[in-house]
């Protein structure tokens, strides 16, 4: 009698409150760098653009999504006007894509947003990223450009989402 070999059990997954220094996310900002460099042609590391304190409480949040306590996702959001964050640098590494991490990211910082009174969320996505753009739209994201018009045309493809605020 052979035994038929069990499935893998599917990883944990977790969201990690933590820091741009955090050594866990240098991997994701690496390949971020890198995929930035192939697609326009210049690096682009969001710890070296903006102040670490910018994406912190209270203002700003700065979240990794664990499998199994290893990084596979990551994005941050900052205080972009009195009401609303602005999401900045969501990322799936390369092994893991095509899984929704993105979307679970997306909802992670849409919520911890939400708990800090944002009541909207604005972002700007590259127009060599198609696959942004979709997760985006398909997030109920509103694009405040016109969809028939070629992205290269238009530069950063920007966005914004209203946000429903929790209830105490």
């Amino acid at each position: 009698m052979t035994s038929t070999p069990r499935p893998p059990r599917p990883a944990r997954l977790t969201i990690r409150r933590t820091t741009v220094a955090d050594p866990l996310a240098r991997p994701l900002l690496d390949e971020l760098t890198h995929e930035y460099s192939t697609r326009y042609a210049r690096p682009v590391d969001l710890s070296r653009e903006y102040p670490a304190e910018e994406f912190a409480p209270p203002g700003g949040a700065f979240l990794l999504l664990l499998a199994d306590g290893a990084p596979v996702a990551g994005g941050a959001y900052r205080r972009y006007d009195a009401r609303t964050a602005e999401l900045k640098r969501i990322w799936t590494h390369s092994a893991h894509r095509r899984r929704g991490l993105g979307r679970r990211v997306l909802a992670a910082l849409e919520e911890d947003a939400a708990a800090r009174g944002y009541s909207r969320v604005y972002l700007t996505t590259g127009p060599r990223q198609p696959e942004a753009k979709g997760l985006y739209l398909a997030a109920g994201y509103r694009p405040l450009f016109d969809l028939s018009v070629p992205p290269e045309s238009i530069g950063p493809l920007p966005f914004v989402k209203h946000l429903e605020i929790p209830r105490p």
